[in-house]
């Protein structure tokens, strides 16, 4: 089934009727609310039925708000293959971060401390880690 014949069922098929974009959005937000609360309970059951309670509320909720939603798809696949490439240099005695190969900082590191601070901060930021001179 294509993605736009199953938001006009959905659409044709829906319980609530609204052209408002606060209740639509809102009636999304309830539904992964209790998806959530179902997860936390650990009623995966629940919390998967919620969940498909949501896409429906999303797909009315798109309409609503008159998204093209395969323009949609497009431009989160766009913004998803376009994020940030993040580095962190470590040269003999400082560190530099180059998001899309522009440099955007750095400091000095002056022990192993230094070092071992520096490389947790990359793995936290998602940076890609380039050794240039260890020397330290």
């Amino acid at each position: 089934m294509e993605i736009k014949e199953a938001i006009d069922l959905i659409w044709k098929n829906r319980k609530y009727t609204t052209d408002d974009p606060k209740k639509a959005i809102s009636h999304l937000n309830e539904e992964v609310a209790e998806s959530m609360k179902a997860l936390i309970k650990g009623d995966i059951n629940k919390a998967k039925r919620e969940l498909e309670d949501a896409l429906s509320c999303l797909f009315i909720a798109l309409k609503v708000m008159d998204v093209d939603v395969e323009e949609a798809i497009t431009n989160q696949i766009k913004q998803m293959n376009s994020r940030n490439k993040k580095v962190m240099i470590f040269k003999k005695d400082k560190v530099e971060i180059l998001v899309d190969n522009n440099v955007k900082g750095g400091w000095y590191v002056w022990s192993e401390e230094d070092l071992k601070e520096a490389e947790k901060i990359a793995k936290e930021f998602g940076c890609e880690i380039i050794y240039e001179n260890k020397s330290i």
